[in-house]
């Protein structure tokens, strides 16, 4: 069964029809529906990820639906807004899906937008699932208790930084790296602050560590002061909207050392700023591959480009993964009560999803492997499992 989708201005609104939306401010549904909410950035900075984990909960809703529903028979109502890529709308996204009644809530997809929406379903005893807010400290409160309500699907900063400096220093037989930060972000932040400390425990020495800020489009001071230097590898902790530029300026200033990235290099847009004749010996860690043999994976992947007419990547399965963690837990939990999802979810052992089978640790974060993709001329040329061991 297809799901129906409308959109009025910023919302998005799913199981309804264009009239019953305009004659009310709240959504109707059929009472035999389970509404899951997402909190996504459709526009704004983040909107290519958010609007591709979007994608995979459609997916994954209309896989559901198409074979029965949940419990006993209900269909799966998605309930989605646009939180425009910002914290304050974020925060009054969360507002709206409380007062909508859903079960379960899926996004944002940046950790600040997460973190805009934490209060309000803690307080209102909704479970979360982010499929990519990856801030070591996210899955706890203020005075570090795991937050009973969040969960996630993906891994953490300090498990990916690490990850990027065991491949730099065991894989690549780095020993000299340098690194740029986005001083604007706690994301490139707590990704460096990993990279350099497990990059020096394994005998290697950040040469330097120079800085810029996101909106910034000119890196030639930090690349002309990166060509004095004598190093093996850039490691630049970032989105790809800067990621992708260095990388072009990097390689049209002779610098041809390899550049190794996080999840955020994983978007299309980082090959149209680089140009894909300068992304060589490029890597990142992300946490899907379209090369995985996987029955899983493959299945997905077709499904994927039944629906959209376009390949599916890491941030349409990681959307899906977070909307089927739900559901499973709906499934097992044998209710719609959110505190019985909560504990179901709290209690996963083995969740067979398209970007790893995992458990749910103590802390609320999955137990898996992250994968190194690597770039040459703009293609992906190999994809392994690392880890930080």
């Amino acid at each position: 069964m297809n799901i129906k989708i409308k959109q009025i201005g910023k919302h998005i609104i799913t199981g309804v029809t264009i009239a019953s939306a305009l004659l009310s401010p709240v959504l109707t549904s059929a009472q035999d529906t389970v509404k899951i909410g997402a909190n996504y950035e459709l526009s704004g900075d983040a909107a290519s990820y958010g609007t591709q984990m979007l994608e995979g909960l459609e997916l994954a809703v209309e896989e559901v639906n198409a074979n029965g529903g949940v419990l006993d028979g209900q269909e799966i109502e998605i309930v989605s807004y646009d939180n425009q890529s910002n914290v304050t709308e974020s925060a009054s996204v969360a507002q709206r899906l409380v007062a909508e009644g859903v079960v379960g809530v899926v996004g944002p997809a940046t950790t600040g937008n997460t973190e805009a929406q934490l209060p309000i379903f803690t307080e209102a005893n909704i479970p979360m699932v982010s499929p990519s807010a990856t801030d070591d400290d996210i899955t706890f409160d203020s005075a570090g208790d795991v937050l009973e309500y969040f969960f996630r699907v993906c891994f953490n900063n300090s498990y990916q930084g690490s990850a990027g400096a065991t491949f730099a220093a065991e894989d690549l037989s780095a020993t000299n790296a340098i690194v740029f930060v986005d001083q604007s972000s706690d994301y490139s932040r707590g990704l460096a602050d990993n990279f350099n400390s497990e990059f020096e425990s394994r005998g290697g020495t950040i040469v330097n560590e120079d800085s810029f800020t996101a909106g910034d489009t000119d890196f030639s001071a930090i690349l002309t002061t990166a060509l004095t230097q004598d190093f093996d590898v850039i490691y630049i902790p970032a989105y790809y909207t800067e990621a992708g530029l260095i990388i072009k300026q990097a390689r049209e200033m002779g610098i041809e050392q390899p550049i190794i990235g996080p999840d955020g290099f994983s978007s299309e847009v980082l090959l149209d700023l680089a140009g894909t004749e300068n992304a060589n010996d490029i890597y990142y860690t992300d946490h899907f591959s379209n090369e995985s043999e996987e029955e899983s994976v493959q299945d997905f992947l077709t499904a994927f480009e039944e629906k959209y007419g376009k390949e599916g990547g890491t941030w349409n399965a990681l959307g899906y993964d977070a909307a089927m963690l739900i559901i499973d837990a709906i499934e097992r939990s044998g209710s719609t009560d959110p505190q019985a999802i909560t504990d179901a979810m709290a209690d996963t052992i083995e969740f067979a999803g398209v970007t790893g089978t995992f458990a749910i640790d103590e802390n609320h974060n999955p137990v898996k492997p992250t994968v190194m993709i690597q770039l040459q001329e703009g293609e992906i040329v190999s994809a392994e499992n690392v880890s930080a061991e």
